[in-house]
C-alpha cells in the first residue's frame, strides 16, 4: 500500500469531520456553540430539548448532506476526467444538471408549490423532479450519441443536451417567471433542505458509485495511456465506459436532486488530488470524493457565517472559490511553461 495517499485520505476523512462539526455551531446568527455545546453537555430538560433539535434535525443533517453531496460530485468528475482524458471534464458533461433544472422548472409550472407537487413525482416532490430529469437527460445524451462507444460523440452529444434543456428551461420562466424566482435556490445551490432521509439516500449512492468505481479503476489507468493502448492491453472498455458513465450519472444526479446546481466542486476537487499527490485511479477515484466532500461543506458553512444573519447561495460561492482556484492554476502553469 503506497503511504503517501493512505496518509492523505486520513486528512481529508479528518478534515471533513472538523468541519462537519463546525457546521453544526453554524447558525443563522454566525457562531452558535451554545446549542452544539448544549447538546453535548445535556442541560436542563426544556435547554436539552431545544438544543437537540436544532443540532441532530437541522444542522447535522445539512452539514453531513453538504460532504456527501461534495462527495458525489468529486466521484464523478474524477471519473469524467479519466474516461474522457480530458481535465475540463466536470460531473455536469452529459447534460444533467440541464435536465435537472429543466425537471423543477416544468414541476414548478405545471403544480406550482402545491402539496401535491411536494408529494409528487415518488413522494420526493422537487428532489424527485430533478432526479427524473437528470437521468432522462442522460438517456437523451446516449441515445443521440448512440452508445458510450464514441468518446467524442458522447461529449458532443452532451453538450447539445445541454444546450438544448437549458434553453427550454429559460423558455418556461420566461413564460412564467414565478417559476424563476421559486427556481432561484434550486439554480444557485442549497443544503438547507437536506434531511436524513436525502443523508441516506446520498450514502448509499455513493457507496454503490465508488464500488462501481474502483472495480474499473484499472482500465481508467490504461486510458490514461491512450486508447489504442488500453485496447491492446485487453482491458473491457466498452463495458467500463457503460458503467463509469453509470456512475457519472447516478453520482450526479443523486448530488443536484438534493443540493442543486452547485458549481466547480466537480472539476476543482480532482485537480486538487492531483497537484497533492501522484497515484492511480484507485486512490485518485477516493481522494477526489473526500476532497470534494470536504470543499463543498467548508463552503457551505463559509456562506452560512460569512454575512449572517443573511445567507449566501453555496453554489456561488464554490464558483467564486473554485473558478478563482483553476484561473490561477492556470495562470501558474503558463507562467512556468513560458520560464521553461
Amino acid at each position: 500500500m503506497n503511504a503517501t495517499p493512505f496518509r492523505w485520505a486520513l486528512l481529508l476523512l479528518t478534515v471533513g469531520l472538523l468541519v462537519v462539526c463546525l457546521g453544526t455551531a453554524a447558525g443563522s446568527q454566525g457562531w452558535q456553540f451554545e446549542a452544539f455545546m448544549g447538546w453535548l453537555a445535556g442541560c436542563h430538560a426544556g435547554c436539552e430539548a431545544v438544543s437537540h433539535q436544532i443540532v441532530w434535525d437541522i444542522r447535522l443533517p445539512r452539514s453531513l448532506g453538504a460532504w456527501l453531496g461534495g462527495a458525489l460530485l468529486g466521484l464523478a468528475g474524477a471519473v469524467a476526467q479519466g474516461l474522457f482524458r480530458n481535465p475540463l471534464a466536470d460531473p455536469y458533461l452529459l447534460g444533467s444538471a440541464s435536465g435537472a433544472s429543466l425537471g423543477v422548472g416544468v414541476s414548478l409550472s405545471l403544480w406550482g408549490g402545491s402539496a401535491w407537487a411536494m408529494s409528487g413525482w415518488l413522494g420526493l416532490g422537487l428532489t424527485g423532479a430533478a432526479f427524473v430529469g437528470a437521468v432522462l437527460a442522460v438517456v437523451l445524451t446516449l441515445l443521440l450519441a448512440r452508445g458510450v462507444q464514441q468518446t467524442l460523440r458522447l461529449l458532443l452529444a452532451g453538450v447539445v443536451v445541454g444546450v438544448v434543456l437549458g434553453a427550454v428551461t429559460s423558455l418556461i420562466s420566461l413564460l412564467q417567471p414565478q417559476v424563476l424566482q421559486a427556481m432561484q435556490g434550486f439554480m444557485l445551490g442549497s443544503t438547507a433542505f437536506v434531511s436524513w432521509s436525502a443523508c441516506w439516500t446520498m450514502a448509499a449512492v455513493l457507496a454503490l458509485c465508488l464500488a462501481c468505481s474502483w472495480v474499473f479503476a484499472r482500465v481508467l489507468d490504461a486510458l490514461s495511456l491512450g486508447e489504442a493502448t488500453a485496447q491492446s492491453l485487453g482491458v473491457p472498455l466498452p463495458l467500463a465506459r457503460i458503467v463509469l458513465v453509470g456512475v457519472i450519472s447516478l453520482a450526479t444526479a443523486a448530488a443536484v436532486a438534493h443540493i442543486g446546481l452547485v458549481a466547480f466542486v466537480g472539476l476543482a476537487a480532482p485537480h486538487l488530488v492531483r497537484s497533492l499527490v501522484r497515484c492511480t485511479h484507485a486512490w485518485r477515484l477516493f481522494l477526489s470524493a473526500l476532497m470534494g466532500g470536504a470543499l463543498l461543506v467548508l463552503a457551505d458553512v463559509m456562506a452560512r457565517v460569512m454575512m449572517a444573519p443573511q445567507e449566501l447561495p453555496v453554489g456561488v460561492l464554490t464558483a467564486v472559490l473554485g473558478g478563482g482556484y483553476l484561473l490561477w492554476r492556470v495562470y501558474r502553469d503558463a507562467d512556468t511553461g513560458a520560464r521553461s
